[in-house]
């Protein structure tokens, strides 16, 4: 055994940069090229591989460190009494690893490209096959949807090149590292390109290769400084940036999981690849439920015996007694919302408050709208003016804005808006981000792309996350009021039906008003009745003058 220094390689034109991550401790055994520390300059963040495999015996580096070329990260004990020092790591071990995408690299010779990591799920189904041999795939294209117990997920290609044969078909089940696809002529990002083995002798490795450097409109990286504060490119915003590095964000980007939306367990909040498998694997089993619950909701929602809420026993009918039956088993999806809506309607102790919203001159403005955008192909429905409408509702009352945490209200300076979209297998919730941001066109375009999504089974696990309130809207259909189930964990949620004409009188006289009716579900524990009325008046006043909105 030899005791072998690991050192930082040739990282460009840096000096001095700063170890914002330890990914080894002492006594674990590391691989050749195993990322060992995460270093930030201000212009991007980089991984420094091992030059050796062995057994960490000390780290020469903390969190804070200043490190530059030739600096020792750490000392390693190397299997084989030749072991010695690298010097001068090979090309492949050094490439930083950056947001924006690094240069293909070619291969001759045919590429597998597998099943990621998508949580700890077994023989999940493949629904949908988008490629067939002899296309052209591009890098993180949809190559297959595959479909859990609790949701949908889209499967990208590794590499880029065109496909040779197909591994998998509709109805096919696949794990994490089944082999889905071959391409030929393939190219890939996922990694910089290799020049030499590190385990090459140092007269036969090529030159090094030239550091690949961020310009400043594709840096995504935020370098941490002395005083924790986010480093960012002249010109370009960082703020509300998560903080993650790059290789996280590409994988991150292979999921389709929102950043955004994930807690970082790193130093100072940094977001690691465990951290965006924790989240996906959240999702794919229903979001806040724990395995074990996500495994008796189904029973639970399909008519459980209660026993486990201290009830009766549920009834036991032979209904073949009485006459003819037919049996058939729930959908997937009514499984699941069924699950969540029983825990929802008796966990939280919900109030509704009805009202009715005078719509007229509103709905003349949106008949208006849609001849005067005829050509645009948008067509402005009235749920969309209602998600605005709540957005200024939301802002002027924040607590139906929140959360509940413990003892504690979870205020969100943001607002994402859910809305229900009945589809053939059962009721989905796709959300809307940023709506305060964004005018009643874009809203209206991409509520329709949403509820197409929905309606066809390819809504992936980011677009149902993160709703800070939800409108359900029977539109259409008819009915005057309902009682929604709150969606939690936010603690509102609006219902609105069929838009009727009604006399209304105006002090002098009768006259004739569209109405729209209002239904506000609201958890008691966070909101009390005072300020559910008054939520509702406003919203009714910004419905009869949008003018209100500006305000």
């Amino acid at each position: 055994m030899a005791l072998v220094e690991v050192k930082v390689p040739d990282i460009g034109d840096f000096d001095e940069v700063a170890v914002i991550e330890l990914l080894v401790k002492v006594g674990d055994t590391v691989k050749a090229e195993q990322s060992l520390i995460t270093v930030e300059s201000d212009k991007a963040s980089m991984e420094i591989p091992s030059s050796t495999a062995g057994v960490v015996k000390e780290l020469k580096v903390a969190l804070g460190d200043k490190v530059k070329e030739g600096s020792v990260v750490l000392l390693v004990e190397a299997a084989g009494a030749a072991a010695a020092p690298v010097a001068a790591p090979a090309p492949a071990a050094v490439a930083p690893v950056v947001s924006a995408p690094v240069a293909a690299v070619a291969s001759s010779g045919p590429v597998e490209v597998h099943v990621p990591d998508i949580g700890d799920f077994k023989d999940v189904a493949v629904i949908e096959v988008f490629v067939k041999p002899g296309d052209t795939i591009k890098l993180e294209q949809s190559l297959i949807t595959v479909e859990s117990d609790k949701a949908s997920m889209e499967i990208p290609s590794s590499h880029a090149g065109v496909l040779k044969e197909l591994k998998v078909k509709v109805g096919d089940t696949v794990n994490i590292g089944d082999l889905l696809a071959i391409l030929e002529g393939a190219a890939s990002v996922a990694a910089p390109a290799a020049a030499a083995s590190v385990s090459a002798p140092a007269s036969v490795a090529s030159a090094p290769i030239a550091p690949i450097a961020s310009t400043a409109a594709s840096v995504t990286a935020a370098a941490t400084t002395a005083v924790a504060a986010p480093a960012h490119a002249p010109g370009a915003s960082t703020v509300g940036l998560p903080h993650a590095s790059p290789s996280v964000r590409k994988f991150a980007r292979e999921l389709g999981v929102p950043l955004a939306e994930v807690k970082g367990s790193g130093h100072k909040g940094r977001i690691t690849q465990n951290d965006v498998q924790d989240f996906t694997k959240s999702v794919m089993s229903g979001a806040t439920q724990t395995k074990a619950q996500a495994a008796k909701a189904p029973a639970a929602g399909a008519g459980g015996d209660g026993a486990a809420l201290g009830l009766i026993p549920w009834p036991k009918v032979d209904f073949a007694k009485f006459g003819p039956i037919e049996r058939k088993e729930m959908g997937r999806i009514k499984k699941i919302s069924g699950a969540n809506l029983l825990r929802n309607a008796i966990m939280i102790p919900a109030v509704t408050n009805h009202d009715d919203a005078d719509i007229t001159d509103l709905e003349a403005f949106r008949v208006s709208t849609n001849k005067e955008n005829e050509k645009s192909g948008i067509k402005v429905t009235m749920l969309a003016f209602l998600i605005k409408a709540c957005v200024a509702s939301l802002k002027k009352y924040p607590e139906f804005n929140s959360s509940l945490d413990g003892d504690a209200l979870v205020y969100k300076n943001y607002w994402h808006i859910g809305f229900a979209a009945d589809t053939p297998n059962g009721l989905m919730v796709p959300v809307i981000k940023d709506c305060d941001k964004k005018g009643v066109l874009q809203i209206s375009q991409e509520m329709s792309e949403l509820a197409k999504k929905a309606r066809d089974g390819k809504l992936s696990p980011a677009e149902m996350t993160g709703a800070t309130f939800t409108i359900s809207s029977l539109g259409g259909i008819g009915g005057k009021y309902f009682t929604p189930i709150i969606n939690a964990p936010e603690v509102a949620i609006l219902g609105v039906c069929k838009s009727t004409m009604e006399p209304v009188w105006d002090g002098k006289q009768f006259v004739p008003r569209l109405m729209l009716p209002l239904s506000l579900t609201w958890d008691h524990r966070v909101i009390d009745g005072a300020a559910a009325a008054r939520f509702n008046a406003f919203l009714g006043q910004i419905l009869s003058d949008f003018r209100r909105v500006l305000l």
